[in-house]
């Protein structure tokens, strides 16, 4: 983050704590109502973001005495067109700049003529778009927030038009789904009502709002603090799911100590939500992961660090979790900030995270019980068909994939196995069901492993692909890797901005690699780039690619507004090439966060992990340091970890194994197929658990010397977690 976003960041924050505060005040100079005083923290939260004065005066000089901008098309209302918005933005600016104390322009006659003049050009126009979102939720909010600024001056006729276009933003509306759309209606119509000053209507609204915060097995917030906005059950936390959130938290500061408030159960869900939901999707609860992201990928700026604003309201709506929440408000200022580290699996969503203080990674998958992408709407999102098919994104600053997107080879995203077809798959297409029902995670809230069966029908394609998330290292595992496609098939290791120098180092020596589209090199023992190493634990050959990718943004969405102006950048390409119609291939390497060029080649990194098995049955890695063993059955095998320690299983599933001097302390298990209601497994030691458990049996075998264990598997909505034993 740059010293001006701080700055910014910081400014925006201090006045929302200042303005909201102020107007939570119980010592007003008159005795306001409580309806008044949410009414006037919502004016000021308006006029919160200052308009420039060169901004205003470039609106008042361009528009039409009509009440047009010539420079807008106001033809046409196609769902990738509708330039419409900028209308009804600069009307905004224009309240908002006739109300600010410090403007040129405070209570100027000129500029209220001017934007009563371009109220009147829509009102008489009242333009619909192809897109429901337009009619339902964007001009509306417009609308109802000129409506607030300028309402004393309003004549009832203007005021009556006026309100019959927001009134098109209601519950019964088609676009009032249970999820973050539904919410963001319920803020307009509120917010129309303390305009109209009904107060009966207006509590009916407001318990709405708090209503919405609840789980769901459709649409709406999973019980992993997942989000889906549609039955197609794609991760869409960071992008409806954020609105829902802000909307939410916006309205729990509004009607803080009021007799509106929100109930403290409703608050503590949605902070839940924030923290271990939204936070948990991003790197230090800063920026976005793009592997928690769908078609806004392909929009400017779309990875850019997230404000604070949300955080803040949350802050003044409760202290619940509040150490955490100002952690998240401090890493987002850009301060140093004590960010717990974790593992978490959303089994809703088939997607896992991981963070350490150096480091945030992450891996998507998709299975019969979620699709594998957002369908491109709007023409947004064209290439994104492959991105949940195990994208792993790696990232220590953030800024790693910034805008990448224009230039980004879309057939190579990190993490992902995928044939080489000379095109992409059609818009149409970019949206597939899977066929597997084997894709999960196993976590104990540390560390964690991810896997699926990756089955790629339109590419004649499997593969069982591992993610082992060990503390200081990410392993990634494929095996059985298969096609009978007459193209090869590639493993991308990453893509990403290059940033410096890029060294390699095979049996020979160590050199670095300047300015390569696309250099072979045999016998690599690892690659080293921007402080991340990638470690091969046998000898590899390898693809490399560090030079400037040429793209544009309209290539990837193609809405009216989007560049076609050619974009260039430099990329750094790693890749392993399986060949032509593989059919037992195999790849494993280590990802190795946040290290220097001189530790990477110094340290003996086979020392520390032990691939014990990369095979179609089984995947399974130590950290001998760590003392950690994860594995993924695929089948019913046994795993050797060492002399002390074997582990089976009687079914496919997953595990994960903390060990102390040879002694198991505590595994993890669960089962990816979300069939089972029982897992059975043994241990070759006598195990007893800290705390009995009615949904674990152990029954201690003195013949075979194993501990046999029976677990209740969750069921329902909670099939897919994992369950954790601590042993004493």
């Amino acid at each position: 983050m740059n010293n001006l976003s701080q700055i910014k960041y910081y400014m925006r924050s201090w006045s929302t704590y200042i303005i909201i505060a102020f107007y939570c005040s119980s010592s007003f100079v008159w005795a306001a109502s409580d309806m008044e005083v949410i009414k006037q923290r919502v004016i000021g939260h308006l006029l919160e973001a200052q308009v420039s004065d060169a901004a205003v005066k470039d609106i008042i000089d361009g528009v039409d005495p009509s009440g047009f901008w010539p420079d807008i098309d106001y033809v046409d209302t196609s769902r990738t067109g509708f330039q419409h918005g900028q209308h009804l933005r600069r009307m905004l600016d224009l309240a908002k700049a006739y109300h600010q104390k410090n403007s040129d322009y405070y209570k100027n006659t000129q500029l209220k003529k001017v934007l009563f003049r371009t109220l009147d050009f829509w009102l008489d126009h009242d333009f619909i778009c192809a897109n429901w979102w337009w009619n339902q939720l964007g001009t509306p909010r417009y609308l109802v927030n000129v409506l607030l600024l300028m309402e004393d001056d309003l004549t009832p006729e203007t005021l009556n038009r006026t309100v019959r276009i927001v009134d098109r933003s209601n519950l019964q509306a088609s676009g009032a789904r249970p999820s973050g759309d539904r919410i963001k209606m319920a803020g307009i119509l509120a917010k129309k009502l303390l305009v109209l000053d009904d107060e009966n209507k207006f509590a009916k609204v407001i318990k709405v709002i708090e209503g919405e915060i609840k789980f769901s097995e459709g649409r709406g917030m999973q019980v992993d603090y997942s989000f889906h906005h549609r039955l197609d059950r794609v991760n869409n936390t960071l992008s409806y799911g954020l609105g829902y959130a802000q909307a939410f938290a916006e309205w729990a500061a509004l009607v803080s100590d009021t007799k509106y408030r929100f109930g403290e159960s409703s608050i503590h869900q949605l902070i839940d939500y924030y923290l271990d939901g939204i936070c948990k999707m991003m790197v230090y609860g800063v920026y976005p992961d793009p592997g928690a992201k769908n078609r806004s990928l392909a929009r400017p700026g779309t990875l850019q660090g997230y404000w604070v604003e949300a955080v803040d309201h949350l802050l003044l709506a409760s202290d619940y979790r509040g150490k955490e929440l100002h952690a998240v408000r401090a890493a987002r200022l850009g301060e140093s900030a004590d960010l717990r580290k974790y593992n978490k699996f959303f089994w809703q969503s088939e997607y896992m995270s991981h963070q350490r203080p150096e480091y945030f990674s992450s891996a998507r998958m998709f299975s019969t019980r979620n699709q594998n992408m957002e369908v491109p709407y709007n023409k947004e999102g064209l290439k994104n068909h492959y991105l949940g098919d195990g994208a792993n994104f790696i990232s220590r600053t953030g800024q790693e994939y910034f805008d990448i997107f224009p230039v980004l080879d879309w057939r190579r995203i990190p993490g992902t196995t995928i044939v080489q077809k000379p095109e992409m798959p059609p818009s149409q297409e970019v949206q597939v069901k899977g066929l597997s029902d084997f894709a999960g995670g196993v976590t104990d809230g540390q560390n964690g492993a991810a896997a699926f069966e990756y089955i790629k029908e339109r590419d004649s394609l499997r593969a069982r692909k591992g993610w082992f998330f060990m503390d200081d290292v990410v392993v990634c595992l494929g095996a059985g890797i298969a096609t009978e496609s007459v193209f090869p098939v590639n493993t991308t290791v990453n893509q990403s901005l290059l940033h410096g120098t890029v060294y390699v180092a095979n049996d020979q020596k160590i050199f670095p690699v300047n300015n390569s589209d696309n250099q072979m090199i045999d016998h690599v023992r690892w690659v080293w780039h921007d402080r991340i190493g990638y470690f091969f634990p046998e000898p590899e050959r390898i693809h490399l690619s560090n030079h400037t990718q040429r793209g544009s943004w309209y290539e990837i969405n193609q809405q009216s507004d989007s560049s076609k102006d050619t974009i260039h950048q430099a990329v750094f390409k790693l890749w392993v090439d399986h060949g032509h119609r593989p059919q037992t291939a195999t790849y494993a390497y280590v990802v190795i966060p946040d290290v220097s060029f001189t530790e990477i080649g110094n340290r003996n990194y086979s020392d520390r992990i032990k691939i014990i098995a990369n095979t179609n049955q089984l995947q399974a890695v130590q950290h001998r340091l760590k003392g950690l063993v994860q594995a993924v059955f695929y089948e019913a095998v046994e795993l050797d970890v060492s002399p002390q320690i074997s582990f089976s299983m009687d079914a496919p599933g997953m595990v994960q194994l903390n060990y102390r001097n040879g002694k198991v302390i505590s595994l993890a298990v669960s089962d990816p197929s979300r069939k089972l209601k029982k897992l059975n497994f043994s241990v070759s030691q006598k195990l007893t658990m800290d705390y009995p458990d009615e949904k674990v049996t152990i029954e201690w075998d003195p013949d075979q010397l194993k501990s046999h264990f029976t677990v209740n598997l969750p069921q329902n909505e909670w099939a897919g977690s994992s369950v954790v034993l601590d042993f004493e």
